[in-house]
């Protein structure tokens, strides 16, 4: 970062109120089709989002609103002229921190989208474990005709990324734990793969949530999973290039036994041979990359294809 933080935040902050996009509107109306992918993806099974009475996940709010590959009409410049000020700046990099979401009235299949987005806040000058930088939320407000029904809130982290200590391997990046799945990574870290289940319907999930998303109830325990799973789904990574990991690998979407699925990635065969189907186990690998800044070594379950029944699918 350079010198005269306090000027350079006070530009900043100069763009707050500033619109970073007018007068968007949605490029699908609310729909059935797009509700029923977005809950076989997330496994969402409620009632609530099926039938003539159907109505959309609140989550999928900013859905609505994106613009696919080709964008959106009617964007500002002040949003860009406020990320090009950050680079100037040395604030090269960028993460996605946190989004929150408001629900005034929920949506319905045939609800036309309109929204508003505004830079509401940059925060001041603020050092983290990533490198040092700004703070900046936008807000989108949602409406149908006249009427505000959601809003959200999504926050980005833009820096200059710090300069790590030599070493023959970059490390490797870490998971966001919070209070929502810290039980899940304490359970890694013992060899223990741990499933959240609902307590008022017995539904299991995964990621954890801090609600089930069959009956709502925030009531919920664990179930330990046997590791045992298949492969559902899967991507070979090959672009783009990240320093800690050595392309290409697959990375598979897997069923457990139990019904629920988790990302990871499937090891013990070449990434060409990974196949939809293929039975796996989870492992536990440690990382031992902390750079010398005092972080804990990295446990991370991988899937091991089972052996001898590689070929048998």
């Amino acid at each position: 970062m350079t010198d005269g933080s306090d000027e350079l935040t006070a530009r900043l902050r100069g763009y707050e109120g500033h619109p970073a996009a007018v007068s968007g509107v949605g490029r699908d109306p609310v729909n059935l089709p797009m509700i029923r992918h977005w809950c076989e993806a997330m496994g969402d099974t409620n009632p609530a989002y099926r039938g003539p009475a159907a109505v959309a996940p609140p989550t999928m709010l900013q859905a609505w609103t994106m613009g696919g590959l080709s964008g959106h009409v009617g964007r500002t410049g002040a949003y860009d002229e406020l990320m090009a000020l950050l680079d100037g700046a040395g604030c090269t990099s960028v993460v996605a921190t946190d989004c929150e979401q408001e629900y005034l009235r929920p949506l319905r299949p045939g609800d036309e989208i309109v929204f508003d987005m505004v830079i509401e806040s940059v925060s001041g000058r603020k050092t983290t474990k990533l490198g040092t930088g700004h703070f900046v939320t936008t807000r989108t407000d949602v409406r149908v005709g006249d009427d505000l029904v959601g809003t959200h809130r999504f926050r980005i982290l833009k820096y200059a990324p710090r300069a790590r200590p030599s070493a023959d391997r970059p490390r490797r990046p870490r998971p966001v734990v919070n209070r929502d799945n810290a039980g899940f990574w304490e359970g890694v870290a013992e060899g223990r793969l741990l499933i959240q289940r609902c307590t008022g319907c017995g539904t299991l999930r995964h990621p954890w949530l801090p609600g089930c998303n069959a009956c709502g109830s925030l009531d919920w325990d664990t179930v330990e999973s046997s590791g045992q799973g298949t492969v559902y789904s899967y991507v070979v990574m090959h672009h783009p290039p990240f320093p800690a990991f050595d392309p290409p690998y697959a990375v598979g979407l897997i069923e457990l036994a139990e019904g629920v699925r988790m990302v990871s990635n499937v090891v013990g065969v070449p990434y060409d041979k990974v196949r939809i189907g293929l039975p796996v186990r989870v492992e536990y690998r440690r990382h031992e990359d902390g750079g010398g800044d005092g972080d804990e070594a990295l446990t991370l379950p991988v899937f091991r294809v089972v052996e001898g029944l590689e070929g048998q699918v």
